[in-house]
C-alpha cells in the first residue's frame, strides 16, 4: 500500500498505518473538520450499529470544537458525521469539547462534554460546565439538557463563577456494582498555582472519578445523581520529574478486575506508565507507582502521551502506548523550553502489549512485550502539523470482531483489526 501514498498527500496519507477500517477522512471543503480525535465508538442501544463519537474542529485550539456521530451497521461502511453540539462553520458559538457517551439500560444515549461558557479559566476548550444531550432514539436526534451541576474542589478558581478545568477522555466502565464509572483530568486553576508554566507540559493535574449513580434509569439531565470520587479530593498524583512538588497526573484509563477492584493506567510525564488500583469502587486509591511489565520488572516506557488499557472479552488484557520515554530522535520532553511541540513527533509509533491478571501479585495486571502495529513514519500531516498516532483511541468488541479505533494524526479516524492471529505470540510471563 506504501507504493500508493504521495508523501504528505492528505488524500493518500491514510493509507500509511494500513488501516482495515476507514471511518472518516476530512473534507476540508468550507467545513471545520481538519481536527478529529478523542474517538469514542460503542454499541448503539438496541446492539444493531456501532456509533462513534468524536471531536471535531478546524484546528486543535483553534475555538470551533464540536461534537459529531456517525453510524456503521456492519463496522466497516460509515455514516457521515452528524453534528451533537458545538460551533458550526462561520458562527461564534460556544465550543463542545471531548464528548462522551454513557448509554442507560432503558436505551437513552448521554453525551456529556465540556461546554464553554462566557467566562473560562485555564483555556477555553478545557475550562467550562457539564453540558449534556441526549437521545431516545439511537442516537439519530439529540435534545439538550441543561447543564449538569460539578462538585467543586480545593485545585479549582475560588470564584464559584469560574468554571471548572476538566476533561473525561475515555468510556465510561461498569463498576462491581454495575454503575457507570469514568476517570477525568483536573487541571489546577492558574489562580491556585505557585508557578508559571513554561508550557501545556508543565501544567499542574491530577485524576479523579466520577461515578453515575441512576442514570440507568434514563432520568432528565437536571436529575443525574453523580458521586465525585475520590473523597479526599486530592485525586491521583505523579510527581513532575523536575519540579517535584508538582503533579502531572492525568488521563486515566480504568478497567474493573476479576475480584471487583478497579485498575487505572495514568499519563504522566515521567517517561513511564503509573498506575493505581481501587478496593472500594474509587473512593479511596492506593498509592500510585510506576507500571512495569511484571513484579519487579522493566518498567513501561510511555512519553507524554494517553496510554489507555482495555479489558477484552476473554479475559485478558490491551494496552495502547508508544514504547518510548519521551526521548525521541531530537525531540526531548524534559527540556523545559520546547522549541516546537514536541509531542506531534515522539508520539510514534504505536504499540501494544497483552495484559494478564495476577490476583497474587502486586501489581495485578502483567504484560507481555510490546508489539509495534502503527506508524506515521514521521511524515506530518494536517493543520495541527502532526505525526502522531494512535493518541484518543478507543476498542469495541462487536459481532466476532475486535477493533483498535484510532486517530492518524488527529486528522484521520481509523479502525485496525486485532486478531487472535495477532495476540497468540505476546506470552505473559508466569513465573
Amino acid at each position: 500500500m506504501s507504493s500508493q501514498i504521495q508523501v504528505g498527500d492528505p488524500k493518500t496519507e491514510w493509507k500509511r498505518s494500513n488501516p482495515d477500517i476507514i471511518v472518516y477522512i476530512p473534507e476540508e471543503d468550507g467545513i471545520n473538520d481538519g481536527d478529529n480525535e478523542h474517538f469514542l465508538v460503542f454499541e448503539s442501544p438496541d446492539g444493531e450499529e456501532l456509533l462513534a463519537m468524536w471531536n471535531q474542529s478546524s484546528c486543535e485550539g483553534r475555538g470551533d470544537n464540536h461534537i459529531v456521530i456517525a453510524r456503521s451497521k456492519d463496522g466497516e461502511n460509515w455514516s457521515k458525521p452528524q453534528w451533537i453540539a458545538g460551533t458550526h462553520p462561520g458562527t461564534d458559538e460556544p465550543q463542545a469539547s471531548w464528548g462522551f457517551p454513557v448509554v442507560s439500560k432503558q436505551g437513552r444515549i448521554y453525551c456529556f462534554y465540556v461546554r464553554e461558557l462566557n467566562v473560562y479559566d485555564n483555556s477555553r476548550q478545557a475550562s467550562g460546565a457539564m453540558g449534556c444531550h441526549y437521545s431516545d432514539d439511537q442516537g439519530h436526534t439529540w435534545i439538550q439538557g441543561k447543564n449538569i451541576l460539578m462538585k467543586r474542589n480545593r485545585y479549582d478558581n475560588p470564584d464559584p463563577s469560574i468554571p471548572r478545568n476538566w476533561i473525561v477522555w475515555q468510556k465510561p466502565i461498569r463498576d462491581s456494582q454495575g454503575r457507570w464509572f469514568v476517570g477525568y483530568s483536573q487541571d489546577t486553576s492558574n489562580s491556585m498555582m505557585k508557578y508559571t508554566p513554561a508550557g501545556w507540559w508543565e501544567n499542574e493535574l491530577r485524576c479523579q472519578f466520577m461515578r453515575f449513580d441512576n442514570i440507568d434509569d434514563a432520568p432528565d439531565p437536571t436529575d443525574i445523581k453523580i458521586t465525585w470520587l475520590p473523597y479526599d479530593e486530592e485525586g491521583l498524583t505523579v510527581p513532575h520529574p523536575y519540579l517535584p512538588d508538582v503533579t502531572i497526573a492525568n488521563e486515566p484509563s480504568v478497567v474493573l478486575l476479576p475480584d471487583n477492584r478497579i485498575f487505572t493506567t495514568i499519563r504522566n510525564a515521567t517517561g513511564h506508565i503509573w498506575y493505581s488500583m481501587s478496593e472500594d469502587d474509587g473512593e479511596t486509591w492506593r498509592k500510585t507507582e510506576v507500571m512495569r511489565y511484571k513484579d519487579n520488572g522493566e518498567p513501561v516506557k510511555e512519553p507524554i502521551a494517553p496510554c489507555p488499557i482495555y479489558a477484552l472479552n476473554d479475559g485478558r488484557y490491551l494496552l495502547v502506548f508508544h514504547n518510548n520515554d519521551g526521548r525521541f530522535g531530537p525531540y526531548n520532553q524534559f527540556e523545559r523550553k520546547w522549541k516546537t511541540n514536541y509531542a506531534n513527533h515522539f508520539r510514534r509509533p504505536g504499540f501494544i502489549a497483552v495484559g494478564e491478571f495476577r490476583p497474587e501479585a502486586h501489581q495485578p495486571i502483567w504484560f507481555s512485550q510490546p508489539k509495534q502495529i502503527l506508524d506515521t513514519d514521521g511524515v506530518i500531516v494536517g493543520p495541527k502539523r502532526t505525526a502522531e498516532i494512535a493518541t484518543y483511541t478507543s476498542l469495541t468488541e462487536w459481532k466476532g470482531k475486535r477493533v483498535l479505533w484510532y486517530p492518524d494524526r488527529k486528522y484521520y479516524l481509523l479502525g485496525k483489526y486485532i486478531t487472535d492471529d495477532m495476540l497468540d505470540d505476546m506470552v505473559v510471563d508466569r513465573s
